[in-house]
């Protein structure tokens, strides 16, 4: 007779395996983009990170994620700037979060300026955006912590 702790952790591991193997596909079929297979013929989402140049944690990110396989596009927020409209939609999903209350860029505005929309004062100061956020086909990360690696671990 089988055991059904066994049984239910194959049938685990097998979930847990599908899930790695068919999301990246399934995620390409609905959001339209494209997937990159790397060397070891793995699959990795199409991934782009808004940061900065010189920022730390941006090098470390995009480190770990071209060790994991992935190929992401960086755009330099103060270079590149970011359009509004992906502004709007990191303030929908990260909220009051997004703008970066500890930076230089902060601390240098005045009481009358922090008190503006973040939209609008992340339009013109987008090194006051928390750093980095990361767009992984219709989702996105907000900082490099533990959660957002292990969530883009290949």
């Amino acid at each position: 007779m089988i055991d059904k702790n066994f049984t239910q952790s194959v049938c685990r591991i097998f979930v847990k395996m599908a899930i790695k193997e068919f999301i990246p596909a399934i995620n390409c079929e609905i959001t339209g983009r494209k997937t990159n297979t790397d060397r070891q013929g793995m699959r990795s989402l199409d991934l782009t990170i808004y940061g900065l140049k010189t920022c730390d944690t941006c090098r470390k990110a995009q480190k770990d994620l071209l060790a994991g396989g992935h190929n992401p596009t960086v755009i330099d927020v103060r270079a590149d700037g970011v359009p509004r409209a992906e502004l709007a939609r990191f303030l929908a999903l990260f909220g009051e979060d997004l703008v970066n209350r500890r930076s230089t860029t902060w601390r240098g505005l005045s009481e009358q300026e922090r008190a503006r929309d973040p939209l609008d004062l992340l339009s013109e100061h987008p090194t006051l955006m928390k750093r980095p956020v990361i767009v992984a086909g219709e989702a996105a990360y907000l900082g490099w912590g533990k959660s957002v690696q292990a969530a883009l671990a290949p």
